[in-house]
């Protein structure tokens, strides 16, 4: 692919920025026969991509926020992600619990409404729960004032491997994808956006690439791409962080996730199996400046911690968390909006155009990214005279789809879909860790055939090991510095540098 980028004389789209939103572009480029380069600063989804709460889903708060529109709309792509990955996204039980009267009609009639939006992608209709149904489903919940429950079904998925699929994707319909390359600078004709420069970070060699149209999709970094292009455009990007805490299994017995409505401020908050863990978030915190790797706020796990108290028979503590891992979401900035409530902002996706026709895509969220991706390709085939071609992403099956009647994978090979038969043919069978789900395999899998360059890559992102047990993760830091070294060519100090820049990284993700 590096190649590629130093021979190709005109691309048709480059993208920058390589999270949920770039990759989808790319997918749908090159789909559509588009000559497609995406250049990523870091690893792909290296920031908010890797870092979501881990749900494809409607969005039960903007129902109840009256934004119907997103809700069709992000119910119709859960649908549609569902059937086109199902090694990575499946269906998962929901509880409401009710603590009172009122709740009942309440969430019972808004869950009937939600199955109704989804129509024939519907993954299992809601039902009402009586008391002693929601403790069998639950068994550690909070009993006392208990009523009942609601149980509704949305999809669950593995964020950083879904977009490392998505690259897959795009790279076996010949797009070019590159990580640790950054862009430097954009290039002018009459006016007009016609390439960039950029450099990789790991060689220090500087490209001058020619494009018909270019596409910023780095998210909450957005605005630094719109400054390249003009220096006085306004903030596009209000950042908002969620907060994630990992605890133990046993936190939630049981097979459902927990819904929470209405926390302390308003906030909803979840309580979810995930890689046999149990993960609870999230916050939602206005933030001023956009930052790759963001850390928890003292309050907000304090917030998370006293919420999750409620609704859990054992009180987590402090000492109980195995990993907090905080995330930035893009959210669309409005004309004259600075700061506020970040939960009462939309969740909705915006293309802007510049004069120049740099085209740059805000706002969303990880189940619409398929869509925001249409929209977004659909404006640069008109600033960018690219030849017009139907969308057909609706309909694809991403890399390593697998039938959802095939029979169950070992969890660590799951995610990998028709290429886990491969993993396990490297024979590589031996665990990174008696606390982590992953084996040699998958760390030599990232290597070759997910372009893992660092340490991190494969910890953080290939695997979920950072994220499900930081301990657990700095413990086989160099045991995959090892591995990774004698697949990539790579000296003693390279694996000392990389165990040393890991564990710095994963002190961050463990409690104060």
């Amino acid at each position: 692919m590096l190649q590629r980028l130093g021979t190709e004389p005109l691309w048709d789209l480059i993208i920058i920025g390589g999270g949920a939103t770039g990759l989808g572009v790319a997918v749908d480029a090159a789909t559509r026969g588009l000559k497609t380069l995406l250049l990523e600063a870091h690893d792909f989804a290296k920031g908010t991509s890797s870092r979501s709460t881990k749900l494809v889903h409607g969005g039960v708060r903007y129902l109840e926020q009256g934004d119907i529109p997103l809700v069709l709309e992000a119910l119709r792509e859960r649908g549609l992600l569902h059937r086109n990955a199902p090694h990575i996204v499946h269906h998962l039980s929901f509880i409401v619990p009710r603590y009172k009267w009122w709740e009942g009609p309440f969430f019972g009639i808004g869950m009937k409404v939600y199955d109704a939006l989804a129509g024939k992608l519907n993954l299992a209709p809601s039902k009402i729960l009586s008391r002693e149904e929601t403790l069998s489903r639950i068994p550690n919940i909070e009993p006392e004032n208990l009523l009942g429950g609601v149980e509704y079904f949305d999809g669950q998925f593995d964020d950083s491997r879904l977009a490392i699929t998505l690259a897959q994707t795009a790279a076996d319909h010949d797009a070019v994808l590159l990580s640790y390359v950054r862009v430097t600078g954009l290039r002018k004709t009459d006016g007009m956006t016609s390439g960039l420069s950029c450099r990789d970070e790991e060689s220090g060699t500087t490209y001058d690439l020619k494009a018909r149209v270019i596409i910023n999709a780095t998210g909450i970094f957005a605005d630094e791409i719109r400054l390249m292009d003009e220096p006085t455009a306004a903030r596009a990007v209000q950042p908002s962080q969620g907060v994630h805490l990992v605890f133990e299994r046993e936190f939630l017995q049981g097979d459902s996730a927990i819904m929470v409505p209405h926390t302390d401020d308003g906030r909803v908050l979840f309580v979810i199996p995930w890689h046999d863990k149990v993960l609870v978030g999230t916050t939602d915190t206005a933030m001023d400046t956009a930052e790759l790797e963001p850390r928890a706020l003292d309050d907000e796990v304090g917030f998370i911690l006293r919420n999750a108290a409620r609704y859990l028979a054992r009180d987590p503590k402090r000492e109980d968390i195995l990993s907090i891992f905080a995330g930035q979401r893009p959210l669309v900035r409005k004309p004259g909006k600075d700061g506020g409530a970040t939960k009462a902002i939309s969740r909705n996706h915006e293309v802007l155009v510049s004069d120049s026709g740099l085209v740059t895509i805000v706002g969303g969220k990880w189940t619409t990214y398929r869509k925001m991706a249409e929209d977004t390709l659909n404006h640069a085939t008109l600033i960018g005279g690219l030849t017009e071609k139907p969308c057909v992403t609706e309909a694809l099956q991403l890399h390593g789809y697998r039938s959802p009647d095939a029979p169950e994978l070992p969890p660590a090979y799951a995610v990998y879909g028709s290429d886990a038969p491969k993993l396990e043919e490297l024979a590589l069978d031996t665990p990174l860790h008696s606390r982590l789900p992953y084996t040699q395999a998958n760390v030599v899998w990232a290597v070759r055939h997910e372009m893992a360059r660092t340490v991190e890559d494969v910890l953080s992102r290939r695997t979920r090991a950072l994220l499900l047990d930081a301990k657990a993760a700095m413990a086989c830091a160099p045991e995959v510095a090892a591995l990774m070294a004698k697949e990539l060519g790579k000296d003693k100090a390279w694996e000392a540098a990389q165990v040393e820049e890991f564990e710095a990284l994963a002190k961050g993700y463990l409690p104060k």
